[in-house]
């Protein structure tokens, strides 16, 4: 789809308008949620608003917003600015940029469509371990609820941030919307390899996660027999490689098993490990195949740690089921997309997004556009200027013919 060239370089000056901040000296961003950075980031996010003519507000849990309307029943557009450690610029800034980029066709096309841009605080769990805070404490999604004693990575509570800050972590829930909808890149490689530049979410993902404690005994490693030990880390690496042999007979499934982190005590060079805790993480869109995971890895664990006469201990630390987008916005997008003549594909998400937050107030759909091999989470994650806009304007067109159904 061919663009005009204004709206590639308003797009670019969106772009780097966040470039520095929060850049790392290797190359990528780490704007944790409710960090100065991520704040740095609103407080620019308000200000390109302002410059489009727009008014701008932050909720009750921090959450600012972007708008061409203050009443009710409007369209909301959001994603978030926050990233992971040494994150790329493109993970939930393209959505942001997308919204901005629909506020500017509005006001030119001198259209009455009401439109809100929210950008969401805390999407990312890098920094208290909990995913979609700011979406979810809005639209009081039950999983998202007592989360005040979270600790960031510097150990200060959420609620004692919250406190000083004055939001609530009981605040009033979101009204007036009329349809969530949300861009995002794929963070994976299913549209570049395919050639397609659209791809219209049906489901996302649910997230099982999971830490594993696992308790041996330390001594010393060059006093010990080997026969005479019960190390914690040995048994880790059994149970790692166990999970990943489940996660790939499930994937047929479309399901997915990782251990993403592992702490090992106390980490000396010359000490058997006495304890490891290790961070799982399943997904999929099947509650059965998640059920299926879960009671394989429970007794895999149970296994080996008997074996290797291991303690262990295993806490669930969330359960999110799949969610489905909205059937009719999933269509509605794709034909808008198919009249554009742009290529696309019905996709499954198998990351998480704040469009699972809105799926249970009201229709939400996501589009997604590639990203470079399926690269994010990573200082090289990139994205094409012309494919944010491609997305921007589905959703753009999508809304255009919303509003004109509705007179």
């Amino acid at each position: 789809m061919e663009h005009n060239i204004d709206d590639i370089r308003y797009c670019e000056q969106l772009l780097n308008s966040f470039h520095n901040i929060g850049a790392t000296e290797h190359g990528g961003v780490t704007r944790l949620g409710y960090s100065r950075q991520e704040d740095e980031m609103h407080e620019m996010f308000a200000k390109l608003g302002r410059e489009l003519g727009c008014d701008s507000c932050q909720d009750e849990v921090g959450n600012t917003y972007v708008m061409n309307t203050e009443g009710e029943n409007y369209y909301l557009i959001g994603s978030h600015l926050d990233s992971v450690i040494e994150g790329g610029r493109y993970d939930g800034v393209a959505g942001v940029i997308a919204g901005l980029m629909i506020l500017k066709w509005t006001r030119e096309d001198q259209l009455d469509l009401p439109v809100r841009v929210g950008a969401f605080r805390c999407e990312e769990s890098s920094n208290f371990g909990c995913c979609t805070i700011g979406s979810g404490l809005i639209t009081k999604e039950a999983y998202k609820q007592n989360i005040g004693g979270l600790r960031a990575k510097d150990g200060a509570l959420l609620e004692d941030i919250f406190e000083a800050r004055g939001y609530q972590l009981n605040p009033r829930k979101i009204s007036g919307v009329r349809k969530y909808l949300e861009l995002h890149i794929e963070q994976g490689k299913v549209l570049e390899e395919a050639g397609d530049v659209i791809g219209v979410v049906t489901t996302i993902a649910g997230p099982r996660r999971f830490i594993l404690r696992l308790r041996g005994f330390a001594e010393h490693s060059g006093a010990t027999p080997m026969y005479m030990r019960n190390d914690a880390l040995c048994t880790a690496a059994e149970v790692i490689l166990a999970i990943e042999r489940i996660g790939c007979k499930e994937s047929l499934h479309q399901s997915v098993a990782t251990v993403g982190v592992v702490h090992n005590y106390p980490n000396a060079l010359n000490v058997i490990p006495g304890e490891v805790e290790l961070g799982v993480d399943v997904r999929g869109i099947h509650p059965e195949s998640l059920d299926r995971i879960e009671k394989n890895i429970r007794e895999a664990v149970k296994r080996i740690c008997k074996a290797r006469k291991i303690e262990y201990l295993e806490e669930k630390i969330s359960d999110i089921p799949p969610i489905a987008m909205s059937p009719n916005v999933s269509q509605g997008l794709e034909q808008v997309a198919k009249r554009l003549k742009i290529r696309r594909r019905f996709i499954v998400s198998g990351a998480g997004h704040d469009a699972m937050s809105f799926a249970g107030t009201c229709d939400t759909g996501m589009v997604f556009i590639p990203c470079a091999r399926g690269i994010s989470h990573n200082s090289v994650e990139y994205a094409k200027i012309q494919h944010i806009c491609d997305g921007a304007r589905v959703i753009y067109e999508y809304l255009k013919e919303e509003a004109t159904r509705l007179k």
